[in-house]
Formats: structure tokens, C-alpha cells, sequence
């Protein structure tokens, strides 16, 4: 016997295909036929950055998102947070594998041997980095004096780097010259009329002050540190690493093609199992060893000149920095002498109350003497001639009352 399991001859089936058509719908997107790339793209925080080609010199726009990056510079995740603009970082340059990480105030890029990538601002200070590095690039090493190109000439990331590093004390050294300007009328004008608008615009003056300090010390500590340390420098050098990699990459598919052809030559050679190795791989291994001593001994010295170099660099912008601290330094104390100046007065002025408070004290105590005297002796003394009857008549006839007064004097005395 045969049974029909059609929907219309079965109503369970029915009702289960309806449940699962249902299914089906709800696993559907509910908005079919939308586009969602521009979703998709603020999921993975596509980011506007500058890019600028080291060859060229020209530059671009480009949005990438954050693993792109990671993986095109071979980053991690928290180098790039460094350049954030949503958070605050204070001044950093790291020297990694394949990069340089710069957060040097508005400046905040990645540096790498063949491209550097800014994040895209409308700064003036970012516009103005991108036109002098292109600057830069255009002239040839040597060409501006005229003469041949120079064999010390700065790499690629080096000019990069010197280019934010300029940047960054420029804008510090002006903000700490606007500050100068802004300060010594201010303080003058304080130290002949103290007001508290005065000392309430000096309060806002050192604070600014205060944290200018503190972002021009961070640059400064940062290059002090790179300098000290030799290891960090010759990691920044990314061009030698790079032409490094290269040069060893073609010298091993040399070996790889020598080594192939040795072999193919010697395949119809009858080979001893007691026999030493074949001629073709103890010239590889020759050339290898022959290889990475020369090239250890290429990097080791190319390494202390590019130190030389780089610590040059360094030491240049060090002693601008330097400068500008010195002048904040310098600053800092004319406040510090100004307070004291006021203090010096202030101190005066309560003096002079004391000893106008102590001269009061003093009255008020001779006072008291004469009120404590008439009060003795108003009260411990008595007079018989308030007893009597008519002891005040006199005071209607003027005779009289001379003769009384008289009479009172001499009875005192």
C-alpha cells in the first residue's frame, strides 16, 4: 500500500514545510538587495591617510583600515593606537622591524624605506610637512650647493624623520615665543597693581606654562633617549636592512640555480656511498659562510657610520629643543621671582598692619588706665557733701558756685 505524502494529503507536513520556509526567511538578510559597504567600512574604521612615495615624491590620499595597516608596515596593535588622534599620547618615536612610528605633537605618521604615511588632517602644520618632505625629495642630494652627490647623504626615512622633527620644534618654539610675549607685560603690569584680574591672568599664564613644559621636556626626553641607546638607532635604520634583505635574497636563488644546475650536470656520475660530499655543495656552503661574513662585516660598519649619522641628526634638534626648554626654564623663574616680589610686598603691607594694630592696642591700654583710675576713685571715696540738704543750691548763683568749686580744690589738695 502505498501512501501519498503531499502536503494536501498530509496536514503535519504541511505544517512543517511552513515552519521551514519560515526558517529559511528569517535566515534571509531582512534588507535584501541593500548595499551595505559603507557599513561595512565604518566597522573596520577606515582611516584617510597621506601618502607620500619616496621615489616620486608625489602624494596620495588612501583609505586603509587598521589590519591593512598592521600588516603593510608589520605592526602591532599598539604602535598604531600611538597615532590615534581620539586619544592622547605624548610624544613617542619607535624604531621597529619594517618602520618608524613618529607622535611628535600635530605630526603623527609612520615612516617606512619606501613611502611615509600621515594621517590626513586639515593641521596646517600636516600640510606643511607633506610640501616640505616633497620639497626635499625633489632636490637630488648635493644639488643645492652645486655640487656632486654626496656620499653622506640622509636616507630616505631619515629625511622623513628630519622633516617631523623640525616640524615639532617649530611649533613648540613658537607657541613658547607667543607665550614670552604674552608674559613679561603681563607680569610687569602685576608687580606695579596687583589686582586679582592680574593674578587670576597669571594663574592661566603658568598653567599653559606648566603643561608646555611638560610636551617640550617629553620631545626632548625622547630624543635623549634614542640617543643613548645605540640598538634603537640602528633599528631606525630601515633602507641598509632593506637593501640587506634584498642582497641576501638574490644571493640564495644564485646558490639555489647554481646548485640546481651542479646537480643536473652530475646526475649520470656514479656516486660513492664512503665518498666525500659533492664539489657543488661544498662550494655552496663556502660561499655561504664567505657570505654572512661579509655581509656581518658590511653591516657592523655600516651600522656605526649610520649611527654617526643618525646621532648628528639628533644632536641638532636636540640642541633646539633644548633651547626652547631653556627659554620655558627661563620664564618659569621670572614667575617664580614675580611671586616672590609679591609675596615680598604683601609681607610688607601685613607688617605695616601690625604695627598699625599694635599702636591701636596700645592707646586703647593707656585709655583703659585713665577709665580705671577715675572708676577707683569715683567709687571708693565718698564725699559728705552730697549727703547734705541744700549741697546743690549754689549751683543757681554763679558766686556761689566759684566759691564752692574753690572750696572743693582746697579741700582735695
Amino acid at each position: 500500500m502505498r501512501l501519498d505524502m503531499s502536503p494536501a494529503a498530509n496536514p503535519r507536513d504541511a505544517t512543517g514545510g511552513a515552519a521551514a520556509a519560515a526558517a529559511a526567511a528569517a535566515r534571509r538578510p531582512l534588507f535584501q538587495g541593500m548595499d551595505f559597504l559603507g557599513l561595512k567600512k565604518r566597522g573596520q574604521g577606515l582611516r584617510s591617510w597621506i601618502r607620500v612615495d619616496a621615489a616620486t615624491g608625489s602624494s596620495q590620499i588612501i583609505e586603509v583600515d587598521k589590519f591593512t595597516m598592521m600588516r603593510r608596515c608589520d605592526l602591532p596593535a599598539r604602535d598604531l593606537r600611538l597615532l590615534d588622534p581620539l586619544f592622547v599620547y605624548p610624544s613617542t618615536i619607535l624604531g621597529r622591524e619594517k618602520a618608524i612610528v613618529v607622535n611628535l605633537e600635530q605630526i603623527r605618521c609612520i615612516i617606512t624605506a619606501d613611502e611615509v604615511l600621515l594621517l590626513n588632517s586639515l593641521d596646517s602644520y600636516v600640510l606643511q610637512y607633506v610640501v616640505e618632505l616633497q620639497r626635499r625629495l625633489a632636490v637630488p642630494p648635493g644639488d643645492a650647493f652645486g655640487g656632486a652627490t654626496s656620499p653622506d647623504y640622509l636616507p630616505f626615512e631619515f629625511r622623513a624623520l628630519e622633516v617631523a622633527l623640525e616640524a615639532a620644534c617649530t611649533f613648540l618654539d613658537a607657541q613658547a615665543a607667543e607665550l614670552e610675549i604674552e608674559a613679561y607685560p603681563l607680569l610687569d603690569e602685576l608687580t606695579s597693581k596687583i589686582s586679582t584680574l592680574n593674578l587670576e591672568r597669571v594663574r592661566r599664564l603658568k598653567s599653559r606654562l606648566v603643561a608646555l613644559t611638560r610636551r617640550v621636556q617629553k620631545v626632548r626626553d625622547e630624543i635623549e633617549q634614542l640617543m643613548d641607546d645605540d640598538g634603537d638607532m640602528a633599528e631606525m635604520y630601515l633602507t641598509e636592512k632593506k637593501q640587506r634583505m634584498e642582497s641576501s635574497f638574490y644571493g640564495d636563488q644564485s646558490l639555489v640555480a647554481f646548485s640546481s644546475t651542479g646537480a643536473g650536470q652530475s646526475v649520470s656520475a656514479p656516486v660513492s656511498p664512503v665518498s666525500s660530499p659533492p664539489e657543488s655543495r661544498r662550494l655552496e656552503k663556502t660561499l655561504s659562510i664567505a657570505r654572512s661574513r661579509h655581509d656581518s662585516m658590511r653591516s657592523s660598519e655600516s651600522t656605526t657610520e649610520n649611527i654617526e649619522e643618525l646621532e648628528m641628526l639628533l644632536e641638532a634638534y636636540f640642541v633646539v629643543i633644548d633651547s626652547t626648554l631653556n627659554k620655558l626654564t627661563s620664564l618659569k623663574e621670572y614667575i617664580d621671582d614675580t611671586e616672590d616680589f609679591i609675596n615680598i610686598q604683601l609681607d610688607n603691607v601685613r607688617n605695616q598692619l601690625i604695627q598699625f594694630e599694635l599702636l591701636l592696642t596700645t592707646a586703647t591700654f593707656v585709655v583703659a588706665i585713665f577709665g580705671v583710675v577715675a572708676g577707683i576713685f569715683g567709687m571708693n571715696f565718698p564725699i559728705e557733701l552730697f549727703d547734705k540738704p541744700g549741697a546743690f543750691e549754689w549751683q543757681n548763683n554763679p558766686v556761689k558756685t566759684a566759691v564752692m568749686m574753690e572750696l572743693l580744690d582746697n579741700r582735695s589738695v
